[in-house]
């Protein structure tokens, strides 16, 4: 069987095929590599690389809606006429190589991966068909064990179900010393003596695929010296049928066998692919599966190991409203309690309404880190980022001095960062585009490693699928409490597969090292300080202890009966001095909101509008960054209202909260 796959001569790869298979690995931060393209069996292939390994996609010509698909595993160029019939019938056709790897824990995050490439960048249909051929089967049935909400059904020829009958050779087969030499390095094991107690085997734990009804078909030779039947496939279908799963046996007996009985023909290819087909009319439309929209990245194994260990955990919340207000991000902590339960954990809620990433960056230290050492810190801005008009480099640095600074302070911190849903990303979505906010958050999150959660694609995707309406059930970018659920299901489930697998006792934390910044001019040291407390001298502007509005609109926590320094005087200058690269000021822009001018360092003066689109009905928090690129240094921001005001204002006044600068030197 290995001398089976014999690789052709490749055509050289289209630029088309170039073009999808580039956006892809930006969209995703996957390592592929475009290689040939070409034809198999009439339809159209690409022969690429994958995270280093061997992929092959074949194209059916008439794919069916919902584009379903057949993942192979092991000898693609073997029997091939099931897959041929697949193809006419409107499946797409993948391999990934694997060989090597005998279905190992390694083996299946590699198809972890593709699966979520497969299903998230292509659009494949989220219930896959598996075949799994000879040593094939350990692949199949491991990764389907562990996955079964993602099998349409499963066909196996020859399988191996148990590597005690091969490679090892413990029963009545032949066995094959060079394969479980490999297999014995592969699977961690010191000794015989822990591969023959090892109870990780298909056969082991085929009951758990049984509840949930995948179908399976197998083909067998009854003569197989090498994978015996009674040793592999028999005992499993038996096992499976005993726990309620549906099984079809079929022995192959036409011909002549080859290879000591382990190559047989085929009789009925047809009566296979229809199996196949059925099963994936009759199971292809099943919920749509979470981890396609999860990237996990460098995982969460800090913190993991934090709360395990110390049985203490520092977790922090930081967004605007969606994250204020209660629903995900309250399941999430009640999740992490029961998921640890011997751990003390302290929640830090820091979501504030209308705040982005600009703000995040800036009040961070305020309502983060000065709490303590963040262990698991959640971010989410996708939805004020873009609602809120920050351009595509602002999203870059206000997120990058998010992670940097939150690394800077713990090296060690897990981050994860959530993109929300509104009906614009939907809409780009469906125009088959990437939202540009989630573009410029992916960028950061893949040069820092961090792990994403795509809500705003899984939303989108459900929808589509027909699971829920955006009007009936979601109903706004404020998520109904059935729309928070949604949230919170898919966080979990992200949390459930992060903190899985076994932490070994010589496991240890990994610091990460800071890399180039990808913005030098990122906002990595953001520091805001109340404006009344940050000038000496300010003359014509008055300094109000406890500010609340006298015309009845409204206002946000932390904006009202506070101390703000006003001006409703022109020409009336207010200095302010920092050490740092970046200045900006945070205001309650209301239904009179000036316009200011503003210079640093007695250089132009320049102007800011400071009414927003909201600001006819509320005195709305907002950051206005009026430097950015300075020399590190002292500096002088100078403000003056400007005289002019936008047409849609009532008044000529401006309210400043605070002061916040990206710090160095003395203000570091």
């Amino acid at each position: 069987m290995e001398n089976v796959l014999q690789p052709k001569k490749m055509m050289k790869f289209s630029f088309i095929l170039l073009l999808l298979f580039v956006m892809a690995q930006i969209a995703l931060g996957q390592t592929l590599v475009p290689n040939h393209s070409g034809k198999w069996m009439g339809f159209d292939k690409t022969d690429s690389l994958f995270d280093g390994k061997e992929m092959r996609l074949v194209y059916s010509r008439t794919p069916l809606p919902g584009k379903p698909w057949v993942w192979r595993a092991r000898f693609p160029e073997w029997h091939t006429k099931m897959d041929s019939i697949l193809l006419e019938k409107g499946f797409n056709i993948a391999y990934i190589n694997t060989d090597g790897m005998y279905g190992s824990d390694r083996a299946i995050e590699v198809w972890d991966n593709f699966y979520c490439w497969v299903t998230s960048s292509l659009g494949w249909q989220n219930k896959v068909v598996l075949e799994g051929v000879s040593r094939g089967g350990l692949f199949v049935l491991n990764w389907s064990i562990r996955n079964p909400e993602k099998v349409a059904s499963i066909y196996l020829e020859a399988p191996v179900c148990d590597f005690k009958s091969w490679p090892a050779g413990w029963g009545d087969g032949l066995g094959s010393d060079q394969d479980w030499k490999k297999l014995m390095a592969e699977y961690g094991f010191e000794n015989e003596e822990q591969s023959r107690i090892y109870q990780g085997n298909p056969i082991d734990q085929i009951q758990k695929l049984a509840k949930h009804k995948v179908p399976i078909m197998i083909m067998i030779g009854l003569d197989d010296k090498h994978v015996p039947p009674k040793e592999n496939a028999l005992p499993l279908a038996e096992k499976y049928i005993g726990s309620g799963g549906p099984v079809t046996i079929i022995p192959c007996t036409s011909g002549t066998p080859t290879m000591e009985g382990h190559h047989f023909p085929i009789e009925t290819p047809s009566v296979a692919a229809e199996f196949l087909s059925f099963h994936q009319r009759k199971n292809g439309s099943a919920p749509l599966f979470s981890d396609a929209y999860h990237h996990m990245r460098n995982g969460l194994q800090n913190s993991r190991l934090v709360f395990e260990r110390t049985q203490k955990g520092r977790v922090a919340f930081l967004g605007g409203s969606i994250t204020y207000n209660p629903g995900w991000r309250d399941s999430v902590k009640n999740y992490l309690v029961k998921r640890f339960p011997r751990t003390t954990f302290e929640f830090v809620d820091a979501g504030i309404p209308s705040m982005g990433t600009t703000p995040g960056a800036f009040r961070l230290e305020r309502d983060v880190l000065s709490k303590g050492k963040i262990d698991l810190l959640f971010e989410e801005a996708a939805v004020n980022d873009h609602t809120n008009g920050r351009s595509p480099i602002e999203q870059v640095r206000g997120m990058e001095g998010i992670v940097r600074h939150t690394i800077r302070d713990n090296p060690a911190v897990d981050i994860v960062m959530m993109h929300f849903v509104d009906p614009e990303k939907m809409k780009t979505y469906r125009n088959g585009k990437v939202p540009e906010v989630i573009e410029n958050h992916e960028r950061v999150a893949e040069h820092y490693g961090i792990p994403t959660i795509n809500l705003a694609k899984e939303v989108t995707d459900r929808i589509d699928h027909g699971e829920f309406t955006w009007e009936g059930d979601f109903q706004n970018l404020h998520p109904s409490p059935f729309g928070q659920q949604v949230y919170a299901n898919s966080i979990i489930h992200f949390l459930d597969r992060a903190f899985g697998g076994r932490v070994d006792p010589d496991d240890k934390a990994i610091a990460r090292e800071l890399p180039q910044p990808l913005d030098n001019n990122s906002y990595d040291n953001g520091k805001l300080a109340t404006a009344i407390s940050s000038v000496t001298k300010t003359k014509g502007w008055l300094e109000v202890q406890d500010w609340e509005p006298s015309d009845g609109v409204g206002t946000r926590e932390n904006y009202v009966n506070v101390p703000m320094l006003i001006s409703k005087l022109p020409k009336k200058k207010l200095n302010f001095v920092f050490h740092g690269s970046a200045v900006g000021i945070a205001v309650a822009a209301g239904p009179d909101a000036a316009t200011i001018a503003y210079r640093i360092d007695k250089g132009d003066w320049h102007y800011q509008d400071l009414f927003t689109p909201w600001s006819h009905f509320l005195h709305l928090p907002w950051y206005y960054t009026l430097g950015v690129g300075l020399d590190e240094g002292r500096h002088t921001l100078q403000i003056k209202l400007a005289g002019t005001k936008n047409s849609n204002s009532k008044g000529n006044a401006v309210r400043i909260r605070y002061f916040y600068w990206n710090a160095t030197g003395d203000d570091n």
